[in-house]
């Protein structure tokens, strides 16, 4: 039997490092692919994330750490066919700095989502790699919205688009009635009947309760849904034991990752971003805070990327303090054994 069927796990995610040049219009190439949704962040330089999608246009973005509504004041003008374009010289995304994107595959501007009792605006969805970006209008009252995965996803990162509001985070790890904050530190909440309506994602919709941050009547909202995949993205949770090196946890995913993001939900700490492009990984430090518009951080030992998930190094509080429990999203570079029985190399 197969171990999963994204044998090119590069074919819907990839991390793509690019130097600005100041200039008014500059084209990325190398992702392979053409993005659907791109997030940027400088990495020598205190500058906010940008995250750009096909669903609501290349030009408009939102910020992770911020709680503004979309803005088109710094725009990526066009998703290509392998890669994207930039075109300001705002220091943000095309200074004369180094920057990092992370770029994932779903299906283009997509259409309308008729399974829930809202009818999303568009629902751009890849049932293969269990990714998909819904825009939908708010009514104020209790409802679902289709999300087009086919299973249901076990992370959504949903914003309001229209208005100031913060970024509220679903997991499965944490439960329908807690939610986190994409733009700031805190730990998981408990008891929250009106961020989900205290009800779990099935294989065609989410719910959304009456807290005006996911459906607030006449605002629009932007959702980022992610489903797990065998062999290609893996979303769990771990308990950090304080130890580093030898005695630091391991975290089995299936795949030696390219990417992994992660948050103690107990604790209040950063949401942390690791890649395997930077040098932040197997004995190398370079890790970005989504809720922070701060530069790479360099002072740590970050986790070893190996063939079937990663390992701990460290005992700092980001992803290993003791008894606390953190959730992760990670990103395949390659499977641990794909329909071609070609195995993953360790790091």
């Amino acid at each position: 039997m197969a171990y999963t069927t994204v044998n090119k796990a590069l074919d819907y995610f990839n991390t793509k490092l690019y130097t600005g040049n100041n200039a008014s219009s500059k084209a990325i190439t190398g992702v392979g692919f053409k993005p659907d949704f791109t997030w940027l962040k400088g990495r020598n330089i205190a500058e906010s994330h940008r995250l750009y999608d096909a669903v609501r246009g290349a030009s408009n973005y939102v910020t992770s750490n911020a709680t503004g509504a979309q803005s088109s004041s710094i725009p990526l003008t066009s998703f290509n066919s392998d890669g994207f374009t930039i075109g300001t010289n705002d220091d943000s995304v095309n200074g004369s700095y180094n920057y990092a994107s992370w770029n994932w595959k779903a299906n283009g501007q997509g259409s309308s989502n008729t399974d829930g009792t809202i009818n999303s605006t568009y629902t751009s969805a890849s049932t293969t790699s269990g990714f998909s970006i819904v825009k939908y209008t708010g009514t104020g009252s209790n409802a679902t919205v289709g999300h087009g995965l086919g299973v249901a996803p076990k992370m959504m990162m949903v914003k309001k688009t229209s208005g100031t509001s913060s970024w509220r985070v679903y997991t499965s790890m944490t439960g329908n009635t807690s939610q986190m904050s994409l733009n700031t530190t805190d730990a998981a909440d408990s008891g929250n009947t009106s961020m989900w309506n205290s009800t779990t994602p099935t294989s065609s919709v989410f719910s959304i309760g009456t807290h005006g941050d996911v459906n607030g009547s006449s605002a629009t909202y932007i959702a980022y849904c992610f489903a797990e995949k065998q062999g290609f993205s893996k979303l769990g949770s771990y308990i950090g034991n304080g130890e580093p090196g030898t005695n630091a946890p391991f975290i089995y995913t299936g795949f030696k990752p390219a990417f992994v993001f992660l948050k103690s939900s107990t604790y209040a700490e950063s949401w942390i971003m690791i890649d395997n492009r930077r040098l932040g990984y197997n004995g190398s430090s370079a890790l970005l805070r989504a809720d922070s518009s701060a530069a790479d951080v360099t002072s740590l030992v970050n986790p070893d990327f190996l063939s079937n998930g990663f390992k701990l190094q460290n005992n700092d509080n980001f992803y290993n303090k003791n008894t606390q429990t953190y959730i992760f999203m990670a990103f395949a570079e390659a499977p641990l054994v794909g329909t071609n029985n070609v195995p993953a190399t360790a790091g």
